[in-house]
């Protein structure tokens, strides 16, 4: 096994001594905070300024010392052994254990990062947001490869550290609150003013926030969640086999006034596709569909059923709940089909239209 140790961010990578028969060069590497790399040759002692700590020291022959440069400068974002999913499309499975019949735990979208704290026999044992499990490890980047690739995709995002943060139709304190997003909750940033408020993106939509009430950093999509329904424990099988079938187009893209499934569809096309499997008719709009069926309580949330959102008063998104808290939605462009908490802003309305 092949095990990656994590201290605070900081990396020492290496004593390397190249025998001959007339001298004894030595290479030592340091790596602190994720943004220096430095070498020297010529030195039988760690560069140790900025760091305080000596964590390892051994004999590496040249090209393991060059392997583990490499890796040095892939931790970022606060990862220390960097991974990045590197699959053509979908979703990489996060399993229980390191088999394919292992219990699904969550997925890796494609381009997301995770902390890859081990591997063994091909499979890669990983932390990625609230997820931890084994994923194949041919399907991650490491290393030189991942940072590269993470500073492609690396974007901003507003960090929200209050419960209940006011998003507003404009940047003041007068401006009306649209709607409301949960603590701990992330949205992408669109602009930085130096008024104080920022720019987001809440679904396909531009608002904003006070810049006091947020953490801004730089960072990278990771795991999803997944709470498997089974059959036959507690939820009909409509509803399971409903919230699987639509978790099977998980990244597919956002398209404005869409309802393909694989091709692009918006909050209310990817809601009414999935429904019309299940022999389930709605009209292509949130507000619409938020006239069908029941009215429900967070209380009576099932898989299957709807989750409204608005803005202003007005409803402009629409989400299937699929358990576990959580919803999967059609959300904006950039991430398009996405699973997030059922509360990730203030649901505004709940609505049953599948009945079993």
């Amino acid at each position: 096994m092949k095990r990656y140790t994590r201290y605070s961010g900081k990396i020492i990578a290496a004593v390397l001594v190249l025998a001959t028969a007339v001298q004894q060069p030595v290479y030592a590497a340091e790596y602190s905070d994720a943004r220096d790399v430095r070498y020297e040759q010529g030195s039988t002692e760690l560069l140790t300024a900025g760091v305080g700590e000596l964590f390892a020291a051994a004999p590496l022959t040249e090209a393991e010392y060059m392997q583990i440069a490499k890796e040095a400068e892939g931790a970022l974002w606060g990862y220390t052994h960097l991974g990045i999913c590197n699959v053509d499309e979908n979703n990489l499975n996060i399993r229980k254990d390191p088999n394919e019949e292992g219990k699904l735990v969550g997925k890796l979208p494609k381009n997301a990062a995770c902390e890859i704290v081990s591997s063994e026999d091909g499979w890669a044992y990983i932390t990625s947001g609230k997820v931890e499990g084994y994923v194949k490890e041919d399907y991650l980047l490491t290393g030189y490869e991942a940072k590269k690739k993470g500073e492609e995709l690396a974007s901003a995002i507003a960090v929200s550290k209050t419960d209940g943060l006011n998003i507003r139709e404009e940047p003041s304190t007068e401006a009306e609150v649209v709607t409301q997003v949960a603590n701990g909750e992330s949205l992408e940033i669109a602009e930085i003013y130096n008024n104080g408020w920022i720019k987001v993106f809440l679904d396909d939509e531009e608002v904003y926030i006070s810049e006091d009430y947020v953490d801004v950093k730089s960072d990278l999509d990771t795991a999803i969640t997944m709470t498997e329904l089974l059959y036959g424990q507690g939820v009909s099988d409509v509803r399971v086999d409903l919230c699987q079938y639509a978790k099977q187009f998980l990244g597919n893209p956002y398209v404005w006034g869409g309802t393909s499934l694989t091709n692009g569809a918006d909050c209310s096309g990817f809601v009414l596709s999935v429904f019309k499997k299940y022999g389930v008719s709605l009209p292509h709009s949130s507000r619409a569909q938020a006239n069908m069926g029941a009215s429900i309580s967070a209380s009576e949330l099932k898989p299957g059923d709807l989750v409204f959102y608005a803005k202003g008063g007005s409803i402009n998104h629409v989400a299937i709940y699929i358990g576990g808290g959580q919803v999967i939605h059609a959300s904006s462009p950039k991430t398009g089909i996405k699973i997030s908490s059922y509360n990730y802003r203030t649901p505004y309305k709940m609505v049953r239209v599948l009945y079993d």
